[in-house]
């Protein structure tokens, strides 16, 4: 996935760090996500829903608030607004490039911001929030034993995830004025509220304010035993798939044609885990699957392994041959199960040393329904003749090249968090 890193200019002139994660193929749809308050763009959620939607189609804007990460301005002359302010400005920059935002994520309170931005965004058809605060004075809970120092004194230094941070009587001052029912209720645009009911710096009843809020379409999906910044690859890798998953059922997303000769379109696989093995499958914004190896070879099992999907695809093409070969003749099959099994691992054959093996898939077919003998015969013998199946049987080139991409060393979610 390459990423373009860019500045552009925020509420107040500073200049804002940002990365651009770019699909490896054609952009077929924009997001714009905004990150929890004091982060920064590079949390490993972050990063690795970027990662799944890009590997869908669709680019992902991510940048620093101002004063924060890698941005220029002081964070004690920030507040609420002027976050939703530098989203603004950042939807103005995907605009200049003729990349819009049609989806819109926020997490915590960037998910308030992105609630509140929304009208400022008419590009938008999609809002998703994770952990975000029906009420961003919520946030004031983190810090309220230096509440009587930022009122007497203008500001006060306060620790919050274990670094020191400038809070502003401004930024205090604005919170608490905030009021999101109306921006929720005018949102406009499809909703997706995902939030972990056990999530002990906003609580889910946050949640449940803003669902109740808005108008359909609206979905709520929990998010199990995560924690608020989801800093679990797993709970991170379940937070993307569904967003993704959504996503694709209020943004527009057309493909561009398949290559000539190739009516499947092309299969992307993009690694998502450089400490294990798993890899992102997408055909198109819409068909996507995980690839792995199992723990015993040093995988996460997490989705097929490359000889897995070389037998999926064999008894996927037996069946559709049978169906299909079946329809023609009018016979009465009424169901069809294939079981494939392949007794050479690839973990093992990835090595490039000892003696040479023979690959062997073990197929059997359950065929249900009033068949004679001499029909159960003809469907043996046109299962060997499934696409697949002959191109298994014969020889097949692969040609490759070699392409060199930019580097980006932080697209990976840490396993460890």
């Amino acid at each position: 996935m390459p990423t373009e890193r860019l500045t552009f200019s925020g509420h107040a002139g500073h200049q804002l760090a940002a990365r651009l994660d770019l699909p490896t193929g054609p952009v077929l749809a924009t997001a714009l996500f905004a990150h929890c308050f004091t982060c920064s763009k590079d949390i490993p959620a972050a990063r690795r829903i970027a990662a799944r939607l890009s590997a869908m189609g669709i680019a992902v804007l991510r940048f620093d608030f101002t004063g924060l990460g890698h941005s220029e301005g002081e964070f004690a002359n920030t507040s609420f607004s002027s976050n939703v302010q530098d989203l603004i400005a950042a939807a103005r920059e995907l605009a200049s490039r003729n990349m819009a935002p049609d989806l819109l994520i926020g997490h915590s309170l960037g998910g308030a911001a992105v609630l509140r931005a929304r009208a400022g965004i008419p590009s938008t058809k999609a809002v998703v929030t994770l952990g975000a605060p029906f009420d961003p004075g919520h946030v004031a809970h983190h810090f309220d034993h230096a509440l009587a120092a930022i009122q007497r004194d203008g500001q006060a230094e306060v620790t919050l995830g274990g670094r020191p941070f400038v809070i502003g009587r401004d930024f205090v001052d604005d919170i608490g004025q905030v009021e999101l029912a109306t921006a929720i209720a005018d949102l406009n645009a499809a909703l997706l509220v995902l939030h972990a009911p056990r999530d002990d710096t906003v609580g889910i009843d946050q949640a449940a304010e803003i669902f109740q809020a808005a108008r359909h379409p609206k979905s709520f999906v929990t998010l199990d035993d995560a924690d608020h910044l989801i800093t679990d690859a797993r709970d991170a890798e379940y937070a993307a798939e569904v967003i993704a998953t959504w996503a694709t059922r209020y943004v527009e997303m057309k493909p561009p044609a398949p290559p000539p000769g190739a009516p499947e379109g092309v299969i992307r696989v993009t690694e998502a885990d450089r400490d294990g093995f798993l890899q992102d499958v997408q055909n198109g914004p819409f068909h996507h699957l995980l690839a792995d190896e199992p723990e015993a070879y040093g995988g996460n099992n997490r989705g097929l392994s490359p000889y897995g999907f070389l037998a999926a695809g064999l008894g996927a093409c037996t069946s559709m041959t049978l169906r299909m070969y079946a329809r023609r003749k009018g016979w009465p099959l009424e169901t069809i199960s294939v079981e494939v099994c392949h007794d050479k691992v690839h973990a093992q054959d990835a090595i490039p040393s000892g003696p040479a093996m023979i690959d062997r898939f073990m197929r059997v077919i359950q065929l249900r329904g009033p068949l004679d003998q001499g029909q159960r015969d003809k469907l043996l013998e046109i299962a060997d003749k499934c696409p697949v199946h002959r191109t298994l049987e014969q020889s097949a080139r692969v040609d490759t090249r070699i392409e060199t991409a930019p580097d980006a060393p932080d697209l990976f979610v840490d396993p460890s968090g």
